[in-house]
């Protein structure tokens, strides 16, 4: 099928064409479409065909965006696409992220690893051949325990994951840096959003009080990872691995995240303090650590939302709801208290990995 935009060149080279989102309607997704958008770039989206994905669609509709609804773990699906498309850049960010990676591996793997060789094959095969851009994670670092060293996490930093996220996401960064494609592959810290308040959704709030309440995390708005994203659709430096996370005011504590939060929606230590961290294994911690982002900074320039600001803003949002929030405190925290995974227990550390195990399924790939 014949390309439907042609392209040209950017003065500092890029091409000026179409950029292909994948994963357009999820939570970094949305933000992204929005910020291309919003700095006149022409959007082509893709996600699978549904009724949230559909809503998603409309609440961003413009003249500059184009739906084209695909599932890319269909190889025949995904030349289609390129082909018809023929994109300047692909932003590849369909995913299957934990917890649920880890209920359906074979699915996540499809999705992670197989989808990303596909649309770069693709990719390589059209005449003027995109830019593209990763989206990956620092879970490809593997768990960090915060008590064996002070150092934070580089780009430079060895790479040893051992879950099923960490090692797909490896994987896939494998398929692009030794694809013939001009790429940057950009590792994502804990991303948030400062609206829509806490979800209760029952397996992520399992999973997120079954982390060390001590592990080290460095958040970043989801507005901020857009910007990156729509930087790296220009930037100069490519063939690059560049980490994405908020400035020094978004390194935190797993624990202090949630009751940061909850404190800004009114309702203050609804959350379990949960279990810390066994400092003697290595291996008891999940794969968040704090991250050295000043390289990243300096070419993307992306960091635009401090942690005191986000707070700030999800308490705008809440408004007067606040008030009505509070009397709900102490029901809420007498059922987060049950909810949680160590709830009777009475361990004296989280075990993250055989908690996950126990309620998701194997988190580790078949072969460990």
């Amino acid at each position: 099928m014949a390309p439907t935009t042609r392209t040209t060149e950017h003065s500092n080279g890029s091409r000026i064409g179409p950029v292909l989102v994948t994963g357009a309607f999820g939570l970094v997704g949305t933000a992204t479409v929005r910020r291309l958008l919003d700095t006149g770039r022409e959007v082509v989206a893709t996600d699978l065909d549904g009724p949230a994905n559909r809503r998603g669609a409309r609440a961003i509709a413009g003249p500059r965006l184009r739906v084209h609804w695909a599932d890319l773990t269909d190889p025949e699906q995904v030349d289609d696409l390129i082909a018809t498309v023929a994109p300047a850049a692909v932003v590849h960010l369909a995913a299957i992220i934990p917890p649920l990676c880890y209920r359906h591996p074979t699915l996540a793997e499809a999705v992670n690893v197989d989808a990303t060789t596909a649309l770069v094959r693709a990719a390589e095969k059209l005449p003027a051949p995109p830019r593209f851009v990763q989206a990956s994670s620092i879970a490809v670092y593997g768990p960090r325990n915060p008590h064996r060293t002070d150092a934070v996490l580089a780009p430079d930093t060895p790479i040893r994951p051992i879950d099923v996220y960490g090692t797909q996401k490896a994987e896939a960064e494998t398929v692009v840096r030794t694809s013939s494609l001009e790429w940057i592959v950009l590792r994502l810290g804990g991303v948030l959003p400062v609206g829509g308040g806490l979800a209760l959704d029952t397996d992520m709030l399992h999973f997120e009080a079954a982390l060390p309440a001590d592990g080290r995390l460095q958040t970043v708005d989801v507005r901020d990872v857009a910007a990156a994203f729509e930087s790296a659709l220009t930037t100069a430096a490519t063939r690059e691995v560049f980490l994405i996370a908020g400035d020094r005011s978004h390194r935190q504590r797993q624990h202090d995240v949630v009751s940061s939060v909850t404190a800004a929606l009114g309702v203050h230590d609804v959350f379990p303090a949960g279990a810390v961290g066994n400092p003697d294994n290595d291996e008891d911690w999940f794969t968040t650590d704090w991250m050295d982002t000043d390289r990243s900074q300096h070419v993307l320039a992306f960091q635009q939302h401090s942690w005191p600001g986000m707070l700030d803003e999800i308490r705008a949002n809440v408004g007067w709801y606040r008030h009505l929030l509070r009397p709900a405190a102490p029901l809420a925290r007498a059922w987060l208290h049950r909810m949680s995974p160590y709830h009777g227990q009475h361990r004296p550390f989280a075990d993250p990995w055989n908690t996950i195990r126990n309620r998701f399924g194997n988190p580790y790939p078949e072969s460990r």
